[in-house]
């Protein structure tokens, strides 16, 4: 598994975000000066937090973009997912995956099972609200 450079940023965005949580709208260009990412590119991951409403937009003067809910109720897992689609580990895994016709003696099945209920485990468990709080650089234990 793979993170992409889209749900990277969508975590940056959304720590950016919820670091300068003021209740305000934050203009897009702000985001991408301190997180050093391109404001076109953020356009389309703030279009899919925002479609998803994990973000209130606001066009026009004096807009920009808001977390819809506090810091401690969206988790890592929750923005990977929407931005990744799918953590499995493996194609059979994935939500829709047709059944594996070697699932009921593949010997690799219950190795790749709970990799991936660790990794939803692991990212599901960290919160912004705990990025935000931790000291640069900081790790995470389940």
């Amino acid at each position: 598994m793979k993170i992409s450079t889209k749900g990277r940023y969508a975590l940056r965005v959304m720590i950016d975000l919820a670091e300068h949580n003021t209740g305000e709208y934050i203009p897009l260009a702000d985001i991408a000066r301190r997180q050093e990412i391109s404001e076109k590119y953020l356009e389309s991951i703030v279009a899919v937090l925002s479609r998803k409403k994990f973000l209130n937009a606001l066009r026009g003067k004096g807009g920009g973009y808001k977390l819809a809910r506090a810091p401690g109720e969206y988790t890592v897992g929750s923005v990977l997912k929407l931005t990744e689609g799918e953590l499995a580990p493996v194609a059979c895994l994935e939500k829709d995956a047709d059944p594996c016709p070697r699932a009921g003696y593949c010997k690799t099945l219950g190795m790749w099972t709970r990799f991936y209920e660790m990794i939803d485990q692991f990212f599901e468990g960290i919160t912004l609200e705990d990025l935000v709080r931790q000291e640069g650089g900081g790790s995470y234990s389940i």
